[in-house]
């Protein structure tokens, strides 16, 4: 048996038993306000009791392969950070040294640069950005295509 709370009572697949209010089948006593929103309940026994509300299904509708900018978001921020390391070295001169980090980070200030490349000269390596991993491993391989030394380790801390 189903009943319908202030609204529609399906009786079977194709028919739908719709009740006034005051109606000795409705539930709903005096103005119903959701007139025509369907909310069943179906009873597994006859008699008062032992009714059952079905939990409404929810389904999250994405494309298949396609993320939410928000997941992107959240899988990016979720990403171990790597730090990219620059090593000194005896062969480039330090203006040479500063250009590069300028042309090949992004955002590089000339202060910035020229800071790293005096801490890499004074102390044998300096952090140049601490990034993603896939970002790390690009940078330091346009470093590296440009004649410097460097490498990447896993950081601790955020981005």
């Amino acid at each position: 048996m189903e009943t319908a709370i202030c609204g529609r009572i399906a009786l079977s697949p194709n028919h739908v038993f719709n009740p006034k209010p005051g109606d000795k089948n409705s539930v709903c006593r005096g103005p119903c306000a959701n007139r025509g929103f369907l909310m069943a309940i179906s009873t597994t026994c006859s008699g008062k009791g032992g009714g059952l509300l079905e939990k409404p299904v929810i389904e999250r509708t994405t494309t298949p392969g396609r993320e939410s900018e928000f997941d992107l978001r959240k899988s990016k921020k979720m990403a171990p950070p790597y730090r990219v390391i620059l090593h000194n070295d005896n062969y480039n001169k330090r203006e040479y040294v500063v250009q590069v980090l300028m042309k090949v980070i992004p955002g590089m200030t000339l202060d910035n640069a020229v800071n790293i490349m005096q801490e890499a000269h004074y102390n044998g390596m300096a952090v140049v950005i601490i990034c993603t991993q896939a970002d790390a491993e690009e940078h330091c391989m346009q470093l590296r295509g440009n004649g410097l030394l460097s490498s990447i380790e896993p950081a601790s801390g955020g981005c």
